[in-house]
């Protein structure tokens, strides 16, 4: 499987937020009439393709501002594989150039403060280290992205667990969506959005995450900045 050295042309992190279903049951809150899009910077991706053992994982960095806490949200990352604007949405998927497991980590507390004054997320989600991302999956080795598991651990207890399947706008309404918007140029990042179950992660935590059973696994360690 090909490292993640896609992102050294990636132009922008796209992501999705409140996009399964059973967070809504969950929360008791109604389907948004469109998707909750944020924007994260590319300083904040971290390769994780490349490394498997615990000793020698990437570190994601806690900033000092966020008081020694973040939460972790695993993720199906879509890679867009050419430029495109005002896409169908029958035709969104023939952009894509490939997939990624990503990590979206994310200080909580500021975006609970920001929510509801009506202010942005940036800062909460665009720290340094905050998109881990895993090697690049091809097309062929995920043929039905629709329908993949997401699942994340923390020091080895399961914490998130569910199908793409779930997803409240699957991919190809979540492309088709933001290129109403901007164009999406080759290499850009979408993220899909997280299942229920994201939670802290403190300094010392280990957090483990995948797709399917073993297209890929992807291992982090936490520490403060």
């Amino acid at each position: 499987m090909p490292t993640s050295k896609f992102f050294q042309s990636t132009r922008k992190i796209i992501g999705a937020g409140v996009n399964y279903k059973e967070i809504l049951r969950l929360t008791n809150s109604h389907k948004p009439d469109a998707p909750v899009i944020f924007f994260k910077p590319i300083s904040s991706l971290l390769d994780a393709g490349t490394v498997t053992g615990s000793s020698t994982a990437p570190t994601i960095r806690i900033p000092r501002v966020f008081g020694g806490v973040i939460n972790f949200e695993a993720e199906l990352g879509v890679i867009i594989g050419r430029r495109c604007a005002n896409v169908p949405t029958d035709q969104a998927m023939s952009y894509v150039g490939g997939y990624c497991l990503a990590l979206d980590m994310t200080g909580m507390d500021f975006i609970l403060d920001a929510r509801p004054k009506g202010l942005p997320w940036c800062l909460g989600k665009g720290f340094d280290t905050s998109t881990p991302v895993s090697g690049t999956i091809t097309r062929a080795e995920l043929p039905n992205p629709n329908d993949v598991r997401v699942w994340c651990e923390v020091n080895g207890v399961r914490k998130q667990d569910d199908s793409t399947s779930n997803l409240i706008f699957p991919i190809a309404e979540l492309i088709a969506y933001v290129s109403r918007f901007m164009t999406l140029e080759e290499n850009d990042l979408l993220l899909t959005g997280t299942p229920a179950g994201a939670g802290p992660v403190r300094h010392g935590d280990v957090i483990v995450c995948g797709l399917g059973d073993d297209l890929v696994t992807m291992r982090c360690q936490v520490a403060d900045e």
